[in-house]
């Protein structure tokens, strides 16, 4: 790969790892990819490879069955080749660098014993539920509510755009406990597969990431056991924002990897297409292109890595990765599908796949207005 050539942040065993990651995909995910897309929905059995791989859990302690590390490079290995490899159905970004903090960090001796071996092995598969039909970004808009009854919570309300909805075993909800106190009135409560009252609706049509289940999910009078409270009542709100900045920077890692690879495979494609007797991209519009799409990617990926190694990530700095490195991925897709002309448009080209996955990305974790927003807060505006 172009891009991996000079960067300097890895060590051997990140590259060693890099290995193993492609070699997985190789033999796990390439084969399957097409018929996930299908279906809707990645095999289960691929969770629990991707666990026996030593995949998932990475800053799960080893007496969980983890791999007892905290160095985010590992994880960002992992996003950058399934992002290369086109592989939008395998969640495992959101499995290990989104929830696992939240079950790592925030977790008593009996819920890390009854969660974590299965969260690493691949048997427990999680979800966490934010969004809802009337607040997505507006995480102080929610109106799924809890309300304590003995040593129970009962959970009423609706999400939406859940990622791994259907197949979670563990979905980390995010509901109100006290409905006037705004944002110190919510809490992260824990719901398990077969709890009474806790449906799934559709499987939703998405436009891209077909492979990816997301879902509706609905929670009716659900008795959740106060067990199941993640940390204190009343502070998800700071939780949630504290785990926010990695979740982004995954994010932009996922992203940037997409960008460079379509844009390698542009290049290639523009060497050897011709039109008019020479190849497209000796043209010098085209060129100009590929020399503004290389320059971008280059500045977005010096950026990126200094991000992965900086040992205090700020919400700022993570806002400004996720801002410039999605929307530079959805500028990068977009020119290069047009370079490819009418080739582009046709599914059988990664280009289309790449063009309609990448969409999103500006999107969710919280959109490129959102990701302004806290950059000119934090500059005192």
């Amino acid at each position: 790969m172009t891009y991996m050539a000079n960067r300097t942040i890895f060590s051997d065993d990140h590259l060693a790892f890099t290995e193993l990651v492609r070699a997985f995909i190789d033999k796990e995910i390439a084969p399957h990819h097409d018929r996930w897309e299908a279906d809707g929905i990645v095999d289960r059995g691929l969770w629990r490879a991707a666990g026996a791989a030593g995949l998932l859990g990475f800053s799960v302690d080893e007496r969980y069955g983890g791999g007892g590390v905290t160095d985010r490079r590992f994880s960002a290995v992992l996003t950058e080749e399934l992002a290369r490899a086109g592989a939008s159905g395998p969640a495992f970004g959101l499995h290990n660098d989104i929830i696992g903090p939240y079950l790592t960090d925030l977790t008593n001796d009996e819920q890390k014993q009854r969660w974590l071996p299965g969260f690493c092995s691949g048997d427990i598969i999680t979800a966490i539920a934010m969004s809802e039909p009337g607040a997505g970004s507006d995480l102080q808009g929610i109106t799924t509510t809890a309300v304590r009854d003995g040593d129970t919570y009962v959970l009423n309300g609706q999400k939406t755009f859940i990622s791994n909805g259907i197949l979670a075993d563990l979905v980390i909800v995010v509901a109100r406990t006290d409905p006037g106190a705004r944002h110190r009135g919510i809490s992260l409560l824990v719901v398990e597969r077969g709890m009474d009252g806790f449906e799934r609706g559709r499987n939703l049509d998405k436009i891209g990431q077909k492979a990816q289940d997301t879902a509706e999910l609905f929670f009716a009078d659900v008795r959740v056991p106060a067990a199941n409270l993640l940390g204190v009542e009343g502070q998800g709100f700071a939780y949630l924002m504290r785990n926010l900045p990695f979740e982004r920077l995954s994010i932009a890692v996922a992203a940037l990897a997409g960008a460079e690879t379509v844009f390698e495979q542009t290049l290639a494609y523009c060497k050897q297409r011709e039109a008019f007797g020479r190849p497209i991209g000796s043209f010098q519009h085209n060129r100009f292109v590929l020399a503004e799409l290389a320059t971008e990617l280059h500045l977005g990926r010096v950026f990126v890595d200094q991000c992965l190694v900086e040992p205090a990530l700020t919400a700022e700095t993570a806002a400004m990765a996720k801002w410039w490195c999605t929307e530079l991925q959805h500028r990068t897709v977009d020119r290069c599908l047009q370079l490819h002309g009418g080739y582009g448009y046709m599914r059988e080209y990664p280009v289309a796949k790449a063009y309609l996955d990448a969409r999103v990305q500006t999107i969710y974790g919280g959109t490129t207005e959102i990701m302004k927003e806290v950059i000119g807060r934090s500059l005192g505006l």
